[in-house]
């Protein structure tokens, strides 16, 4: 039975392309289990975000009300080369108002063994996802090991500051800290840039100070062609290593698109091999889809 599309909100809409965009792009569906025991989603809580919702099982376990698909994921990996898709809810709190919130999910994730081409993949669905959700769209993409090599370059004391500064773009207090070295004039220049992967290439590499951040430069000039490069989007470096991104459509409060490469999660979990997705965000589509 053919729905008509126009008795669907922009999310319905956009839920059902963004499926069927996935299914024929050879990602196979992920379903997650509703309850799932409680010890190991609170082990990793750092990298769901905020507090999970908990309740006690008939024979006394702690169970929690799914808090996150890809740990779930990762947890049921068995090894091999995996495509999977998923529409789910989750279950947390935002971390402003404290209180918990239904929010709709669905994305992918690649697991295996991820090079260039797979990351390109993913980064090009996501992109075809920011395009069936808007016909104007923004990409903004960054690489955990550029700042992980500049991380080493830098004085241990000054490393944490200097990486709170760099995610509120705040050249200002990075020069107000009065560091001395190349290493300080790449955080401050850093904070200021955003634009064109393009525009940045030879900038980002110039730049680089040692083999780490040499090889992330590459990475990220490959896989970002058509984004804008913005290293105030890097988050949780324990479980990132590699390419990060995030999508944004007009009339959203935040990005509706949030995805990366993710092989230390994976290794977290005891598993072996790398791993890159994204999640989109049905709850923040207000807008007409394309």
């Amino acid at each position: 039975m053919n729905i008509p599309e126009d008795i669907l909100t922009p999310a319905e809409r956009a839920e059902l392309r963004l499926r069927k965009l996935y299914s024929d792009s050879g990602y196979r569906r992920y379903r997650m289990a509703r309850f799932e025991p409680y010890d190991f989603y609170a082990a990793h809580r750092s990298f769901i975000g905020g507090r999970i919702l908990t309740f006690a099982d008939t024979d006394g376990r702690l169970m929690a009300l799914k808090p996150d698909v890809t740990l779930s994921i990762i947890k049921n990996y068995r090894g091999g080369e995996e495509r999977l898709s998923y529409t789910e809810k989750v279950y947390r709190d935002t971390g402003s108002s404290g209180e918990f919130r239904e929010i709709s999910e669905t994305g992918v994730e690649r697991i295996g063994k991820i090079d260039a081409a797979a990351e390109l993949e993913v980064i090009g669905l996501a992109r075809e996802s920011l395009e069936i959700i808007s016909s104007e769209h923004i990409l903004d993409i960054a690489h955990v090991g550029y700042i992980s090599g500049l991380l080493s370059a830098t004085e241990a004391g000054a490393r944490e500051k200097l990486t709170e500064l760099l995610r509120a773009k705040n050249a200002p207090g990075i020069r107000a800290l009065g560091l001395e070295g190349e290493a300080a004039k790449v955080w401050e220049t850093l904070a200021d840039m955003y634009g064109p992967v393009e525009e940045n290439a030879d900038l980002l590499r110039n730049m680089a100070l040692n083999a780490e951040m040499k090889k992330a430069a590459e990475e990220l000039i490959l896989a970002g062609a058509g984004a804008n490069v913005d290293f105030s989007i890097i988050t949780d470096m324990n479980y990132y290593n590699g390419i990060v991104f995030k999508g944004f459509v007009p009339g959203a409060a935040s990005a509706v698109i949030s995805g990366g490469r993710y092989d230390k999660l994976v290794k977290a979990l005891g598993r072996r091999g790398g791993a890159i997705g994204f999640a989109v965000y049905l709850d923040s589509i207000i807008g007409e889809t394309v």
